[in-house]
C-alpha cells in the first residue's frame, strides 16, 4: 500500500475509534427499575419537534437536548422572529445564548424565557420528564399506564402527560409529551434518542 493511502486508512481507523457509539439501555422491568435506571443516565440526547402556545403567542419549531452528567445544552429553533436560542445549564445556574450569540447568565431561566420571548419551556425538569420519570428534586403526583410507564404527573406547577411511547435505545421511551401550566402549553414529539456508552 502506498504511504499516502496508508496514512488515509490510519486516519479513518483512528477517527472511527473516536466516534461515540450509541448504547442500548438495560432491561427495564418495573416502575422502580425505570426510575432508578433512567435517573442514573449521564450521557444522552434527543431531538424532536416542539410547539409552544401561550394566550398571546406561540410557535412551532425544533428542539435538541443533550445531557452530559449534570450539564445540559438545549437548542430551540423556531421561526425567523425567534431564530435559534440555546440554553445551557447545570446546578450552578443557566446561560441563554440568543440568535445574535449574546450570552446571558441567569438564575430563573423559565421566567427569563417568558420575559424575553413571551414563551417558556419547563427547562428545570424537562431532563427527567422527557425520560418518562419525575424530577427527583421536587414533589410529584404520578399516574402510570397499564404497562407501568408514566402516563401523567403534576410537578413544579406543571401538568405533564405522555400519550405515546416508542422505541429508543432498545426500550420504550416517551414519544409524545405535553406539559401545561397556568399560561403555557408545550407539546413535544421526540423523533430520535441517542444513549452513549
Amino acid at each position: 500500500m502506498r504511504p499516502f493511502a496508508l496514512a488515509v486508512a490510519a486516519a479513518l481507523l483512528i477517527s472511527g475509534c473516536a466516534t461515540p457509539r450509541s448504547a442500548l439501555l438495560p432491561e427495564i422491568g418495573s416502575w422502580d427499575a425505570r426510575t432508578r435506571v433512567l435517573g442514573m443516565l449521564e450521557d444522552w440526547e434527543f431531538s424532536g419537534r416542539i410547539a409552544v402556545k401561550t394566550a398571546d403567542d406561540g410557535f412551532n419549531g425544533k428542539l435538541r437536548w443533550a445531557q452530559n452528567d449534570d450539564e445540559f445544552s438545549a437548542t430551540v429553533s423556531g421561526p425567523l422572529s425567534i431564530g435559534k436560542v440555546r440554553i445551557e445549564g447545570n446546578e450552578r445556574g443557566f446561560v441563554i445564548i440568543d440568535k445574535a450569540g449574546v450570552r446571558s447568565h441567569l438564575d430563573e431561566v423559565e421566567l427569563e424565557l417568558r420575559y424575553r420571548y413571551g414563551w417558556t419551556i419547563p427547562v428545570e425538569s424537562l431532563r427527567y420528564w422527557a425520560l418518562g420519570i419525575p424530577d427527583p428534586l421536587a414533589p410529584a403526583k404520578t399516574e402510570l399506564n397499564a404497562a407501568g410507564q408514566l402516563a401523567s404527573l403534576t410537578q413544579r406547577d406543571w401538568s405533564v402527560s405522555i400519550s405515546r411511547y416508542a422505541d429508543g435505545g432498545g426500550q420504550l421511551m416517551p414519544k409524545m409529551l405535553t406539559a401545561e401550566n397556568a399560561d403555557t402549553r408545550v407539546r413535544l414529539v421526540i423523533d430520535h434518542w441517542i444513549f452513549f456508552e
